[in-house]
């Protein structure tokens, strides 16, 4: 690797000298514009727009919009003016709990390597920063722009993060946010379980990138001459689910049947299953009081009335032998 970088960590009043490296290539391919009749490659002239003639590198300066068909133009000078006082030095500003940086602040990653006799205070940096559980917040200047980044350690190196500013995030703005969409509790305990079903952890080894080596034999067919054998075709994306309970449970009979498990045999629960088992329940049996209350509130009056309503039938039935009685007993 080739360092892009020069500088030092300040760390308190501990200076670390250290080189930076890129951490990440992307692993894709560049094609070239070529004519098709002669694969020649195809150039493109510098022309200015005003004058029409041809400009050289030397006589391009940087201009910037100001709307209106009017442009500001600005020179190396003028660069070279603005207070880029970070430029050879990665200062160390707070440390903060790694949980509270969100990753989409993260843009690209560094490796730092220490220069010299810088080792030894590398070192206890790196070890310091990962007893402490905790990542470094640093301002950096790199291209002629100051970032903010992180510092962590990962496999034993100091790994530099540069991120984007706050103003530079943002804000999603969709119609759905507003609407009143509900998720039943069956369909949320469903798909809990589908994410226990499919749970693992993460190997970055076990995924490849099937596009960039289905390209890369194509080209090696077409540089060894021989024939272009069409790759297989992937399997059709599934339909927009009409309905998401029953598509949810085909997702966790999937899952299980590709796991092995059989289906006659009931999941243990998870953590999260039984979870929402237990809050399920409890929430069935508080929505059912007040429906039992009120149906025994309803039943003791027709109780009441049917137990007045007998009793007089019988009082009435008993009236002709009182007075049969009472004849035989004058006779």
């Amino acid at each position: 690797m080739r360092a892009i970088w020069k500088g030092a960590v300040s760390f308190g009043l501990v200076s670390i000298s250290v080189k930076l490296f890129s951490a990440t290539v992307e692993k894709d391919f560049r094609f070239h514009q070529v004519h098709r009749a002669d694969g020649g490659r195809i150039r493109y002239q510098r022309v200015c727009q005003v004058c029409g003639e041809q400009v050289s590198y030397d006589d391009i300066a940087k201009g910037y919009d100001i709307g209106g068909g009017e442009m500001v133009v600005l020179t190396d000078e003028d660069f070279a003016e603005l207070p880029l006082s970070t430029s050879r030095a990665i200062d160390v500003l707070e440390f903060v709990p790694a949980d509270q940086i969100d990753p989409i602040l993260f843009a690209k990653a560094y490796y730092l390597e220490p220069e010299g006799a810088a080792a030894k205070p590398y070192v206890l940096l790196r070890d310091a920063l990962r007893d402490s559980e905790r990542v470094a917040i640093v301002k950096v200047a790199l291209r002629q722009r100051e970032q903010l980044a992180t510092l962590r350690v990962r496999d034993d190196v100091l790994v530099l993060n540069t991120m984007l500013w706050p103003d530079e995030i943002r804000q999603p703005d969709f119609g759905f946010l507003d609407e009143p969409i509900e998720v039943r509790r069956q369909e949320l305990a469903m798909a809990s379980s589908l994410i226990d079903s499919m749970a693992g952890e993460f190997d970055q080894d076990a995924y490849s990138d099937n596009y960039r080596e289905a390209l890369q034999e194509v080209i090696d067919a077409k540089v060894g001459g021989r024939e272009i054998v069409a790759p297989p075709e992937e399997e059709a994306a599934p339909a927009p689910a009409v309905d998401l309970m029953a598509a949810l449970k085909a997702s966790v009979e999937r899952a299980r049947s590709a796991r092995g498990e059989s289906d006659a045999e009931p999941a243990e629960p998870t953590p999260i299953s039984a979870a929402r088992s237990r809050r399920g329940k409890a929430e069935d049996e508080k929505e059912s009081r007040p429906a039992k209350k009120a149906a025994k509130a309803a039943k003791a009056p027709a109780k009441k009335a049917a137990a007045k309503k007998a009793g007089g039938a019988a009082a009435k039935k008993s009236a002709p032998a009182k007075k049969a009685a009472k004849a035989r007993k004058s006779a």
